[in-house]
């Protein structure tokens, strides 16, 4: 979908293009995956959606998020609430190192996540803190 919508439509070296490989099943393309971003340094921009349950990436409530400093970069997440099921994920502690972290939040679903967040309640998304803070851009209606 990223490539479709977005890759596929910009001037980006293929060699700096790094698909997570999930053929492989979600235990080995987490490890294939720490394994490719080992050698490229840190990210200069992460951007993010917000799940309406609090998650991000595919970190999701009452699953491991990889938030302690040595966490491998890439998590195996199985039984994910939503499709599918077993899936990869950049840990909390990989997205925290970025230089910039976005998050691009609308949608009245996400109305309770967002309140959950500013009040302060450990979500998946809250977890992620580089250290330059983050920037979340809400849809107004979603402040209220």
């Amino acid at each position: 979908m990223a490539a479709e919508t977005w890759l596929d439509h910009v001037a980006i070296p293929r060699h700096q293009i790094h698909a997570i490989p999930a053929e492989q099943g979600a235990e080995r393309a987490a490890a294939a995956y720490v394994q490719i971003l080992s050698g490229l340094g840190g990210f200069d921009l992460v951007l993010l959606g917000l799940g309406d349950d609090g998650h991000t990436a595919s970190l999701f409530p009452d699953h491991e998020w990889g938030v302690d400093p040595g966490a491998p970069a890439a998590i195996a997440v199985h039984n994910a609430p939503k499709p599918p099921a077993d899936r990869v994920s950049l840990s909390a502690a990989c997205l925290s190192a970025a230089r910039a972290v976005m998050f691009l939040v609308s949608g009245e679903a996400k109305r309770r996540a967002v309140a959950d967040w500013r009040s302060g309640k450990r979500i998946p998304a809250s977890v992620i803190a580089p250290v330059a803070g983050v920037d979340v851009y809400l849809r107004s209606a979603l402040l209220s």
